[in-house]
């Protein structure tokens, strides 16, 4: 039987006169984006170029808001409150959402982005302000995030469609969360590793993690997702991403955007 997953990918995130990845052809080959909202990257440019690149190629369009940490590219963990937090998600969301409507397409899901994406995950007041910033926002969005924590029940708590993500280009750690960019090996660059990881998260419902050590082997934990996401700032994002869907496709999987 052939499975089917959504392929997502962090895009827009130049801002002035800084370049971060190739969005233009790497939007070919994913089915979902997750477009920067202005406070990690993006600027207003950038933001309605990359609309106009979703919308002519077909790719639904998801937000991706963050912190307000344009130098640390919203990898820092900020102490933020609940308040904030709904307030940061709403202001992001609807300024993405006039460049969508003035190009002619639909928000379709939202993605947190870097520390926001594990902090409403892992704290649960700041996981049902998230949920809610969304909810009041449109009713009818996906939200994408973690298989695992506090965004989910959250979610669906408010009618919300949760949507589980894993990755093609991260390692995960004995405890089946993924592992801290800085330990050595967190990023996967090896496209037949990526592949294999994708493929048994998608058909098999279970990913390999590191061993926690050199005399420790490798073990499976399970993890199912809906979508599987590849890092648009990657170096040979596009490469990858392009022998990811065709190599999907021989392993029987299909690449298709949430409905």
């Amino acid at each position: 039987m052939e499975a089917c997953v959504d392929l997502n990918a962090d895009v827009g995130e130049g801002f002035g006169t800084y370049r971060m990845g190739n969005d233009e052809r790497l939007l070919d080959f994913v089915t979902s984006a997750n477009i920067a909202c202005g406070f990690h990257a993006g600027d207003p440019r950038v933001m309605r170029t990359t609309v106009k690149l979703c919308v002519a190629k077909g790719v639904a369009i998801g937000a991706h808001p963050g912190l307000p940490d344009l130098a640390g590219f919203g990898r820092r963990a900020i102490p933020v409150t609940a308040p904030e937090v709904y307030e940061m998600t709403v202001y992001q969301l609807g300024a993405l959402e006039a460049f969508i409507r003035a190009e002619g397409g639909r928000l379709h899901h939202v993605k947190a982005h870097g520390a926001l994406y594990h902090m409403v995950a892992e704290q649960e007041e700041l996981a049902a302000a998230f949920a809610r910033a969304c909810k009041d926002f449109q009713e009818r969005l996906f939200v994408y995030g973690p298989p695992a924590g506090w965004l989910q029940p959250a979610a669906e708590a408010l009618g919300l469609h949760y949507v589980k993500e894993a990755f093609a280009d991260r390692a995960y750690g004995n405890n089946g969360l993924l592992l801290d960019r800085s330990r050595p090996g967190s990023v996967l660059t090896d496209r037949q590793q990526m592949v294999e990881q994708v493929v048994s998260i998608v058909r098999e419902g279970y990913v390999t993690v590191q061993a926690e050590d050199a005399a420790s082997e490798a073990k499976r934990c399970p993890l199912q997702a809906d979508t599987i996401c590849l890092h648009g700032d990657g170096e040979g994002a596009v490469e990858a991403a392009s022998y990811l869907r065709q190599a999907l496709g021989r392993q029987g999987v299909q690449i298709q955007a949430l409905l």
